[in-house]
C-alpha cells in the first residue's frame, strides 16, 4: 500500500490554493500516494493522524514575528496563514516521530517549528559576498555547488561530499536548533541541508530536487525515494549523531 504523503500548498493573490507539480510528480515517482493540505487549514490532529508523512514545499518568505522579529525592509511578500499552519502541524508529525522533508521555504520552516531563526534576506543581512542564491537559469539546471557532511543521510543519498543544486531564494536559516544539524552547505557558508539526530526521519534541504527530479537526477530521485520510504515504515533511522 503507497504511503500516503501530506503536501502544504501555497496561496495565491487571490486567496486559492496552488502547488507546482513538481512536487506530487517527485512523490508519485518515488512510490507514494500525494495529498495537497489546503494552506491555512485548521484540522491539524486529523490531518496528523490520517498522513504517513510531511512534506513542506517551496514558497513566499516566513513571517518574522514566527521567531521573534520584526520584519525588516527587504522581506518579501508573507502568507501569515501559511506559516501559522505549518508550523503547527510540523511541530504535530515530528512529536509523532513521522517523516517530513522540507525543501527551500520547507528548511526554513522546520527549523523555525524547532525554535530556529532564518534570515530575512541573505544579501542584507551578511557581510560577505555570496554566490547567487536566486538563479537566472531555468529552475530545473542546477548553478552551484552543496559540501555534504560525511556520514549524513544526506551525503549516501549524493553518493558523494560535494554535488550540484539549483537555487530560488533569497532567505536562508540562521540558528539551527537542536537536535537539529547541518549537513550540506554552499561554497560562501549558507546552510543547504539539516537532519534530525533524534527522530527517523527529519530532514530538509535549501533547494529543488523535485525540479532536477525532471533531469532524473541522481541525489533528487534518492532524496524522494528515502523519503517515501521511510513514510512508508522501512529504511534506516537517523544516521548522523550530534557533535
Amino acid at each position: 500500500m503507497k504511503p500516503l504523503i501530506g503536501i502544504t500548498s501555497d496561496i495565491d493573490e487571490n486567496g486559492e490554493t496552488f502547488l507546482l507539480a513538481d512536487y506530487s510528480r517527485a512523490i508519485l515517482k518515488a512510490g507514494g500516494l500525494p495529498v495537497v493540505l489546503p494552506a491555512g487549514l485548521e484540522d491539524i490532529d486529523e490531518i496528523c493522524k490520517r498522513i504517513d508523512g510531511l512534506l513542506l514545499t517551496g514558497g513566499e518568505d516566513v513571517n518574522p514575528l514566527e521567531f521573534g522579529e520584526e520584519p525588516e525592509s527587504n522581506l518579501g511578500k508573507i502568507a501569515p496563514e501559511r506559516d501559522k499552519m505549518e508550523i503547527a502541524l510540523t511541530k504535530c508529525v515530528i512529536e509523532k516521530d513521522m517523516p517530513v522533508f522540507g525543501i527551500c521555504r520547507g528548511q526554513q520552516v522546520l527549523n523555525v517549528a524547532l525554535g530556529g531563526t532564518v534570515y530575512q534576506h541573505i544579501y542584507s543581512d551578511l557581510e560577505e559576498t555570496l554566490l547567487q542564491h536566486k538563479q537566472q537559469a531555468d529552475r530545473n539546471y542546477p548553478t552551484h555547488t552543496v559540501e555534504v557532511k560525511e556520514g549524513s543521510r544526506l551525503s549516501a543519498y549524493a553518493e558523494g561530499k560535494e554535488f550540484l543544486v539549483n537555487s530560488l531564494h533569497h532567505q536562508a536559516v540562521h540558528d539551527v536548533p537542536k537536535p537539529l544539524v547541518v549537513t550540506g552547505k554552499a561554497k560562501d557558508g549558507i546552510i543547504e541541508a539539516l537532519e534530525s539526530t533524534e527522530h527517523k526521519f527529519v530532514m530538509s534541504v535549501q533547494w529543488h530536487p523535485e525540479a532536477l527530479s525532471n533531469r532524473d537526477d541522481v541525489t533528487s530521485l534518492n532524496l524522494f525515494k528515502g523519503f517515501v520510504e521511510a513514510c512508508r515504515g522501512g529504511g534506516v533511522g537517523r544516521m548522523i549523531d550530534s557533535e
